[in-house]
């Protein structure tokens, strides 16, 4: 397997530190005009998730839409019941008059002085009826997901956070960051003050992604506004680290600002609706420990037993590029003529189209063939040979 990238670590200022193993594949974004340090020399990098969505940088192929459906059924497992009451509707006596009355056989309100009276009821068409079929409680809320697909999405989206193409499209501001995953050291995970992890964001060049946040912020539309979720807003940056040393009170009053243990990683942080391309922030323990938590492609992850990362079928997904190489090109057929065959065969007519007509009947070319000599015999005019009485009655009219 090619050697794997390198990613730089960010000190709790902003300013380089050394290079570590990637774990995430390595992804540089266009350089800021910011100078940059020179870059210290690179070790050899852990496997963790090189993986790449349908995309290139080595590991597996994973599917858009298998992750889509993994997030949206581990989504549906934090749902509450809810339902009708098994009363409503029926609170009342209410008996069919039967047949013969001229009226609908629906349960009717018995009684007298009231408007209320004679009304139909219980009736799914009734006013003030029941619904039709009431919701259960026991209704079948949750979804079991299979463990490996699970572990599976969450590789993924983690080698999704690594291309700063899908984190822009999912619409986080990382235009001024100058590499994609983006690590801290550790002293980060000791803040204790959010003015701290407000001034490593604007070190970072990362704090336009909360500024964003915080300008989303708007009112929900519906009746969640009663419900004790009245604001919606974007997502901001994931940040993941290694140990508590102060870090979740530093950054969790931050708008749209999320914390993860490394170990504890959640597909729904990570793809938020199933969305790959989340701004991740590593902490350089919380990196580095990757490897021990989801295994490399040879050696199985301490974490999850007997776990090892999804090898590829092709080293490089690129079909298009393998295509197009001269070995393959070297070997395979000239392409031949564009000419596109129908997948069926046209019907024609044979009684227009003649060529048809002569491949079913080959004798109707000879009837054709005498038809037509016919009609031109019989269009062709012979002269008529003057009569003997004629010439006689023409030499007495001109006679002198």
């Amino acid at each position: 397997m090619a050697s794997r990238p390198t990613v730089n670590v960010r000190s709790s200022n902003g300013g380089e530190l050394l290079v570590v193993a990637a774990v995430v594949a390595r992804a540089d974004l266009p350089q800021s005009p910011r100078p940059r340090s020179p870059s210290p020399p690179s070790s050899p990098p852990p496997s963790g998730s090189t993986s790449s969505p349908r995309c290139t940088v080595s590991g597996f192929v994973f599917s858009w839409p298998a992750l889509t459906g993994v997030a949206e059924s581990i989504a549906k497992n934090k749902r509450q019941a809810y339902a009708v009451s098994k009363k409503a509707g029926h609170q009342t006596s209410a008996e069919s008059w039967g047949t013969g009355r001229a009226v609908a056989r629906i349960p009717r309100v018995g009684g007298g002085g009231t408007h209320r009276s004679g009304q139909a009821a219980f009736g799914n068409m009734c006013r003030g009826g029941r619904m039709f079929a009431p919701t259960k409680t026991w209704r079948k809320w949750h979804v079991k997901v299979n463990q490996n697909q699970r572990r599976f999405a969450v590789v993924s989206a983690l080698a999704a956070s690594a291309l700063p193409s899908l984190v822009l499209a999912r619409g986080h501001r990382i235009e001024q960051i100058e590499e994609v995953p983006l690590v801290v050291a550790n002293a980060a995970e000791s803040f204790k003050k959010a003015k701290e992890a407000v001034a490593l964001l604007k070190s970072l060049h990362a704090y336009a992604d909360v500024v964003k946040v915080s300008n989303s912020r708007k009112l929900r539309a519906g009746q969640g506004k009663m419900r004790n979720r009245r604001h919606r807003q974007r997502r901001g940056p994931l940040v993941v680290y290694n140990e508590d040393n102060g870090i979740v009170k530093a950054f969790r009053n931050l708008p749209g600002v999320e914390l993860v243990n490394v170990r504890r990683l959640n597909l729904l942080q990570l793809a938020p609706g199933g969305h790959l391309g989340r701004f991740v922030i590593w902490t350089e323990g919380a990196f580095a420990l990757l490897d021990e938590v989801f295994g490399t492609f040879d050696k199985a992850s301490l974490h999850k037993r007997d776990y090892v990362l999804p090898t590829a079928k092709i080293s490089n997904p690129d079909v298009t590029r393998l295509i197009n190489s001269d070995e393959i090109q070297s070997v395979v057929r000239p392409a031949g003529q564009k000419i596109q065959k129908r997948p069926w065969t046209q019907k024609k007519n044979p009684l227009v189209n003649k060529a048809v007509l002569f491949r079913l009947n080959p004798y109707a070319k000879v009837l054709r063939r005498q038809e037509l000599e016919r009609q031109q015999k019989k269009g062709e005019k012979k002269p008529k040979a003057p009569k003997a009485a004629g010439e006689a009655f023409l030499g007495q009219l001109f006679a002198p």
